[in-house]
């Protein structure tokens, strides 16, 4: 099965969510983060620059958890819309 290439929606899209969890990630350490997520330094790295725009749905989970960010959060910020606070 060949993966179709990403669009350029879905690209922004992974640019989006990757700055999202910089954000939540703050001044906590990268390796720790990832650690806590359960995947490696480099794949956290390249999540939050946009160089692996479409993480996997475990990833994402286990990466809300570790920074405490709801999964609605997360798939709203994968769409590009804004979460009331009633809804998070």
């Amino acid at each position: 099965m060949v993966r179709q290439p990403l669009t350029p929606e879905q690209i922004e899209a992974g640019r989006r969510l990757g700055a999202r969890l910089r954000l939540a990630r703050g001044a906590r350490d990268l390796t720790e983060v990832a650690q806590a997520a359960g995947i490696s330094p480099e794949t956290l790295r390249k999540i939050e620059t946009g160089r692996l725009p479409s993480p996997g749905f475990g990833t994402i989970i286990c990466l809300g958890e570790a920074l405490g960010l709801p999964v609605e959060e997360l798939a709203a910020c994968w769409r590009g819309v804004e979460l009331s606070l009633e809804a998070v």
